[in-house]
């Protein structure tokens, strides 16, 4: 099924395997989208790899493709071949890329979710020209990605960074994860839900959102919170200023870890910016550990939006694919 010209750089696809949809685009090599198809995520292993290879076909039928990356939300071999665990994918301890690759005669690398949009925003959007940048995607919970020196870490067994799990608050909010006072318990989509239930819990106020937690408390989602708090919803502000604050604070703990030059927001509460980055940023300037006596990193928002994880998972496996053909070349000629 491998579908190369000599001397081309090759299109690559990269799928998005996410718990409720996967998605996978042809990506060029300057980081543009051509082509996407969709399907929902099955819930076993032999289902999901079936419509992952599914998808790959319907694309292979209509462009020439020379290698596909997948970016998933979960642990990863330092090899990129096996998903260890994914909270939300039937897979663990699995051969996910050789298995694909044996379908669909070619080559497949897995990477992080987090991982593969740091890629993308460094080759393409955000995070172009930056040498140290900090990820933080912030959605359900926070996913994270480092970039070295421009070299993504992976940590030693391919599990870091899990900069959502720092303990910002001993004894705090539990965490799913099996703590309490995890930083995404206090700065992520559901945290906005969970603080604003707090609020009215200690300081009843009146504003429509409020109405709506008391009317039914489990039906508030940190996105209705983030509109309520753009048409001022004074509950809603509150919570926004809270979460900003949070995000102050979490970011100066990465940098006094990291020193990172650059910092990239993305994730869903991302497209929510403009409610809570230059307070964010005000705290993270206060907090940081030396403030006032050293320079702060830039902070920006994601650039390629819900698309990074595909378009960096492609890039990669095209790296891939490029440099094991050179490796390929070079022993040829060594004979």
């Amino acid at each position: 099924m491998t579908h190369r010209i000599a001397g081309a750089r090759p299109l690559t696809v990269g799928i998005d395997v996410g718990g409720t949809n996967i998605r996978a685009s042809v990506i060029d090599s300057s980081g543009e989208v051509l082509d996407t198809v969709q399907a929902p995520t099955p819930h076993s292993a032999k289902a999901l790899e079936d419509a992952l290879a599914r998808s790959v076909r319907e694309l292979c039928q209509r462009h020439p493709i020379g290698a596909v990356g997948l970016a998933v939300a979960g642990f990863i071999t330092g090899d990129r071949t096996t998903v260890r665990f994914a909270p939300h994918l039937p897979w663990q301890d699995t051969p996910v890329a050789q298995r694909l690759s044996e379908r669909l005669e070619l080559p497949v690398i897995l990477e992080h979710d987090a991982n593969a949009a740091m890629w993308a925003e460094y080759r393409f959007g955000a995070a172009a020209g930056g040498h140290n940048v900090v990820l933080v995607a912030i959605g359900t919970g926070i996913g994270a990605a480092l970039l070295i020196d421009g070299k993504l870490y992976r940590g030693t067994h391919g599990v870091a960074p899990e900069l959502g799990h720092l303990q910002v608050v001993p004894q705090g909010r539990s965490c799913p994860c099996g703590k309490h006072g995890c930083w995404e318990r206090y700065c992520s989509g559901t945290a906005l839900a969970d603080t604003a239930i707090e609020m009215l819990a200690t300081d009843p106020v009146r504003s429509v959102l409020a109405k709506d937690v008391y009317r039914d408390p489990g039906s508030l989602t940190g996105r209705r919170v983030a509109n309520a708090a753009q048409d001022g919803d004074p509950l809603a502000v509150r919570v926004m200023a809270d979460f900003a604050r949070w995000l102050g604070l979490g970011l100066a703990f990465v940098s006094d870890i990291f020193d990172p030059d650059l910092v990239v927001i993305a994730g869903g509460v991302s497209s929510s910016a403009p409610l809570f980055l230059d307070e964010a940023r005000e705290e993270y300037a206060r907090s940081v550990t030396g403030a006032g006596h050293r320079p702060l990193a830039r902070i920006r928002t994601t650039q390629l939006g819900e698309a990074a994880g595909m378009i960096g998972a492609a890039d990669l496996a095209r790296a891939a694919l490029i440099e094991n053909e050179r490796k390929s070349s070079r022993v040829a000629r060594s004979h």
